[in-house]
């Protein structure tokens, strides 16, 4: 017989073999390779629209807008949804909506701003079919808010005249437009 030395020695020397086979199994080379990093492309599209159509309506039934676009692409990593040629009619649950054109436009992901940008236009006709036009370069639109601002220069055709401006806050709702600075206005005499 072995001796109580050499029974040892194999006894532990079996145990040490297994635990190094598990390891070797559980630790593989592949572990130790490089991994690719993953990069996420910003300017990927999960889903666009051609054509586009929407109509958003108030609590009590009534139209709060309507907009249409050639184009409405959705961003899948910021969730922005960028328009082409978006064109919006925004009732207010009135009859004479402001409407709201512009070359391109990004919706943020919960739909409450939209950003207009190049060559932007709102127009609006009252009761007694008077025209007031706003033009400016870029435009931020808060639709549930019925507000609008810009940091642009700004010029508004109406009522008799042509006031320009450096920054706008228009309230939409009533009909109240602010132009923030170097503000200048030629008006017709009646």
């Amino acid at each position: 017989m072995l001796s109580k030395k050499i029974r040892n020695f194999l006894l532990f020397g079996c145990i040490a073999a297994l635990f190094a086979a598990v390891g070797y199994w559980n630790i593989s080379p592949e572990r130790f390779l490089d991994k690719p990093v993953v990069t996420v492309d910003e300017s990927a599209i999960d889903y666009y629209a051609l054509n586009a159509h929407s109509v958003q309506y108030l609590p009590d039934g009534k139209l709060q807008y309507e907009m249409t676009s050639d184009k409405v692409e959705h961003l899948k990593a910021s969730e922005v949804t960028l328009l082409t040629n978006p064109d919006l009619n925004m009732f207010r649950g009135t009859q004479f909506p402001w409407h709201v054109q512009s070359e391109h436009g990004e919706v943020n992901p919960d739909g409450t701003q939209v950003e207009l940008i190049d060559s932007v236009r709102i127009t609006r006709f009252d009761e007694k079919n008077r025209k007031t036009l706003i033009t400016t370069t870029r435009m931020t639109v808060f639709p549930q808010q019925q507000y609008a601002q810009t940091e642009q220069d700004v010029r508004i055709d109406g009522a008799g005249g042509v006031s320009t401006g450096k920054g706008m806050k228009a309230y939409l709702k009533e009909s109240r437009i602010h132009l923030l600075s170097n503000v200048r206005g030629q008006y017709e005499a009646r």
